[in-house]
């Protein structure tokens, strides 16, 4: 959503098209600051006096990580700890939070964001509101199990959202987060064109959607990573990105 501190051609995230009119009655709230926040911070050599990235002044991109955890989650684990980048994780239930349950509570840990990505994956928009909710409960169920915290962002698969998505998703206390980078890492194991289509997309305040269970995805993160530093980035999760303000049950975020 806009912030209301930039000029217009500095932006940050919108909402689409559907709820822009909702956008405008969306009061500015207490800012979101995540565990993964103190790893993009400015510090001192023994680690004290940290400043909190602002991305109303900072260049900042947020990484997200759809359909996990899979077996390769760890190796991406390892990469983000290693450059101190903190990420989004959009986690699938079926066969993934509930088969690796000891990656949700690394990822919780090590101060990433954890948020829902439906139990089946199912297209919401060929669902009941019934149905929708039961693709959405058994992944918030699973997270705050492992983790003790419940997820406030989720991400409709394929991005397909409507009216009906959008009501439960309020009634559940969850903001829906599209993204502006893909690298359709699902068509290719090629990771330099992975690597090549995210470094041509990614702009300030960037949503960049990966799936780090196909094969060519980790290695162009490893790549991604310096590069986009070299360019001026700062690694931030979803949430910071969208702070000062709160992201708003119901409403679709995309930048």
């Amino acid at each position: 959503m806009k912030r209301t501190t930039r000029t217009p051609k500095t932006s940050g995230l919108l909402l689409t098209a559907v709820t822009v009119a909702a956008l405008t009655a969306c009061s500015t709230l207490t800012g979101v600051t995540s565990p993964a926040a103190a790893r993009n911070h400015s510090a001192a050599p023994d680690g004290t006096a940290v400043t909190p990235v602002d991305c109303r002044t900072a260049k900042c991109v947020a990484l997200t990580f759809d359909g996990g955890p899979s077996e390769p989650t760890p190796a991406l684990l390892d990469i983000l700890k290693q450059a101190t980048v903190p990420a989004t994780f959009f986690l699938q239930g079926k066969g993934h939070t509930e088969t690796y349950p000891d990656t949700v509570r690394r990822m919780a840990e090590e101060g990433h964001e954890m948020a829902n990505h439906t139990w089946s994956h199912r297209n919401l928009t060929e669902l009941t509101p019934d149905e929708i909710r039961a693709e959405i409960e058994p992944v918030q169920e699973d997270i705050k199990k492992v983790t003790g915290r419940t997820p406030n962002l989720m991400r409709p698969p394929g991005g397909a959202t409507n009216d009906d998505v959008s009501q439960v998703m309020k009634d559940l206390g969850l903001a829906q987060i599209l993204w502006s980078v893909t690298a359709k890492d699902y068509q290719t194991t090629d990771t330099a064109l992975v690597k090549k289509r995210v470094l041509d997309q990614t702009k300030r305040d960037g949503i960049i959607l990966l799936h780090e269970r196909y094969a060519g995805t980790i290695p162009a993160v490893a790549d991604v990573i310096p590069i986009l530093r070299a360019r001026g980035y700062t690694f931030v999760t979803v949430s910071e990105l969208l702070a000062p303000a709160q992201p708003e049950a119901g409403k679709v975020y995309r930048p």
